[in-house]
């Protein structure tokens, strides 16, 4: 049983994640394929996956168990490939004796190579890198644009439930078996699992790979990211951005910059985002505007992007239609 302990402060700072995390996917990604219970619509993904996994790749299995154990260490919630590999290599001796600890007493066997790892050794860290390198090639860059496609729907979706029927619908609608007891958050999970937040919050992180119970992840800031399952599987997105409908409509770059307009954005996040130049991005965020799509506020020196409910509406519809 999953326990998670909020504080009023903490059910107030409850927020929904604003990118996907490519080491927390690969993560989950090397989890379910340990597994041979997958779902029908993950099954073909699974089989192609497994077979032509490189060599270089496989220490990870050592690192991640098929009921969701894994080191948090190892898939830093960052928004770029780089940047999470950056914060893994520079994790503390104390934080990943600590993690490995944590995780073989939940159930993972000491290898010679988790001592390594707990000893800092050099051989093992470069190890290490060149698998998830190797993992990160196999089982997410190709499937990376779609995947932030379906992020975005998702996040659209999850974020209106919120809106329209609050927040005990929003999360207890993540996982089946999962309800609050006053304050406290209770989730099924094959372990207990006992977590006391003050304060910070809880992030809601959408998975397309991790098929099963919720799973928590407390960060160094205090907060919790709660990671569920997506609604819509990776497999019922399209294969090719040409073939959503919302591209058809829009265009890829106006669906990309509704898409990341969940959450509010200004012109100069869109444009470092999008590669491309300010003046550009303020001209789509213009047209979007007069289609009813996006509202924007000046704030100071800077101008900030929201989607609007028929916004919000036209992205939970795309996603649904994708589905069926």
């Amino acid at each position: 049983m999953l326990r998670i302990h909020c504080t009023a402060q903490d059910l107030l700072n409850v927020t929904v994640a604003d990118h996907p995390a490519p080491l927390l996917e690969l993560s989950l990604a090397f989890m379910a394929l340990q597994r041979r219970d997958v779902p029908p619509a993950q099954g073909r993904w699974w089989r192609r996956s497994a077979k032509g996994l490189p060599r270089a790749a496989r220490p990870l299995f050592q690192l991640l168990s098929p009921e969701g154990v894994g080191p948090l260490f190892l898939d830093p919630p960052t928004e770029g490939f780089e940047e999470g590999l950056e914060s893994v290599l520079a994790t503390s001796r104390a934080r990943v004796r600590a993690e490995l600890q944590r995780v073989c007493a939940a159930g993972l066997p000491v290898t010679p190579w988790l001592r390594s790892l707990a000893d800092l050794d050099r051989t093992a860290w470069q190890e290490l890198e060149l698998a998830l390198r190797a993992g990160y090639r196999h089982l997410i860059r190709r499937e990376w644009p779609r995947l932030v496609s379906g992020f975005h729907a998702e996040t659209a979706w999850r974020s209106r439930v919120i809106a329209q029927q609050g927040l005990q619908a929003a999360i207890t609608s993540l996982a089946p078996g999962t309800r609050w007891r006053g304050t406290t958050l209770e989730a099924e999970l094959p372990r207990d699992v006992e977590i006391t937040l003050h304060g910070q919050g809880i992030v809601l992180l959408p998975t397309f790979f991790w098929t099963r119970h919720l799973l928590a992840a407390p960060q160094p800031d205090g907060r919790v990211v709660l990671v569920h399952p997506a609604v819509t599987p990776l497999s019922l997105h399209p294969l090719d951005p040409a073939d959503d409908p919302l591209v058809t409509l829009l265009g890829s770059t106006r669906a990309h910059i509704l898409g990341l307009l969940v959450h509010r954005r200004t012109t100069t996040d869109l444009a470092r985002q999008l590669t491309m130049s300010v003046s550009t991005a303020s001209t789509q965020t213009k047209a979007l505007r007069y289609a009813g799509l996006v509202h924007s506020r000046r704030e100071g020196k800077a101008v900030w992007h929201a989607c609007t409910p028929l916004g919000l509406d036209l992205l939970v519809q795309s996603s649904a239609g994708q589905s069926r």
